[in-house]
């Protein structure tokens, strides 16, 4: 019997499965960068002017390519930059870099307009906007009123991921206001694969990076077991649904897709919260007055189970997985390949997705 391991919070679970079960693992594919080969693509950044870095998520390969630009400094002497994080981060980003010289701060929204600031972010996939980078994080959380027109621009009901749309051209209007420069990381769970530096607008261009690297033909499969891949992914629903968009076009009609995601903070969107309790109807999300956070994967998320069955693994409430949101709650992994069996048959096979978060199928 294979023993798969898959991220789970910021742990890893075994997932127990049967050779004759086992249809394929997809997992890592792709060379990553050096130590060194970071490094060099850093080079190009002025460390002499005083410099403010804000990092947007806290992710390994984030912390990875800081400390290089770091390294750069020790190097040429160099005065270390400020990092600045969001309240919610900052014991973890503290833990990070350890180095006492090292000032890290609290970021505040009003910072913002400062021409000294960085921002470093992971690039992914994105069912709004193709492609989740430094530019439509800024546009999720400084421009809500923009973001309804990003909202309204979506093509159709349904996430389309590694797509060039015209949403994203919303975000580049937006980040275009600003003095800002950016540094996006295109990563996998064992490494970082590219780095790209610049204003916002313009490292959206590693986009090209991220599908050459990620996406993956496998056809169509009646059961696929998707970890995120990474902790970041699956602190809340709403970021960990991403990585069911990204895996989507593999499943099956009337198939089932089991998502493995701790959600330890909860829905994580204001909107999956309104739908919770009843105040958001689908009459309002495919007909907004205002954007309200997390719309578009609610939407998504509705109109998607109408092809297939959503399971998840997860601390989340069944008020809310089950009864709310309509997917088959899980307490396990144990569970959740006892349910496949017991409903597929004992031959039923299985895909498992170890990275759905960088991966990309079709």
């Amino acid at each position: 019997m294979p023993e798969i391991w898959l991220s789970y919070g910021p742990t890893e679970v075994v997932l127990d499965i049967k050779a004759e079960n086992l249809e394929r693992q997809i997992g890592l594919e792709g060379t990553n960068l050096s130590n060194s080969d970071i490094v060099s693509k850093l080079q190009s950044i002025d460390l002499t002017k005083p410099t403010e870095i804000v990092i947007l998520e806290s992710t390994k390969a984030v912390q990875k390519v800081i400390s290089g630009l770091l390294e750069i400094c020790n190097q040429k002497s160099l005065s270390k930059p400020k990092i600045l994080v969001d309240k919610s981060n900052l014991n973890l980003v503290k833990n990070m870099f350890s180095d006492p010289s090292i000032l890290i701060s609290e970021f505040n929204n009003s910072q913002l307009t400062s021409t000294n600031l960085m921002f470093v972010g992971e690039m992914e996939f994105d069912g709004l906007f193709g492609y989740s980078t430094v530019s439509t994080k800024l546009l999720r959380r400084f421009g809500k009123e923009q973001m309804l027109e990003a909202y309204e621009k979506k093509s159709g009901n349904m996430p389309h991921p590694g797509e060039d749309l015209s949403t994203i051209e919303v975000a580049k209007k937006f980040t275009d206001g600003f003095e800002i420069s950016s540094l996006e990381v295109v990563a996998n769970s064992s490494g970082v694969v590219d780095v790209s530096v610049g204003h916002p607008s313009s490292t959206i261009a590693l986009s090209k990076s991220l599908s050459s690297a990620m996406i993956n033909d496998v056809g169509k499969h009646r059961v696929l077991f998707i970890s995120t891949g990474k902790e970041a992914s699956n602190e809340t629903l709403n970021r960990s649904l991403s990585a069911l968009w990204n895996c989507a076009n593999a499943a099956k009609e009337e198939g089932l897709v089991i998502l493995l995601a701790e959600c330890k903070n909860g829905l994580g969107a204001e909107a999956l919260l309104q739908y919770a309790e009843g105040s958001m109807s689908l009459d309002r999300l495919k007909n907004p007055a205002k954007y309200v956070d997390g719309m578009e994967n609610l939407l998504f998320l509705i109109e998607i189970q109408k092809l297939f069955k959503i399971g998840i693994v997860s601390v989340l409430p069944h008020y809310y997985s089950k009864e709310k949101l309509a997917m088959i709650p899980f307490g396990g992994t144990k569970e959740s390949m006892e349910y496949v069996l017991k409903t597929y048959g004992e031959r039923q096979k299985a895909i498992i997705i170890s990275d759905g978060s960088h991966v990309l199928l079709r």
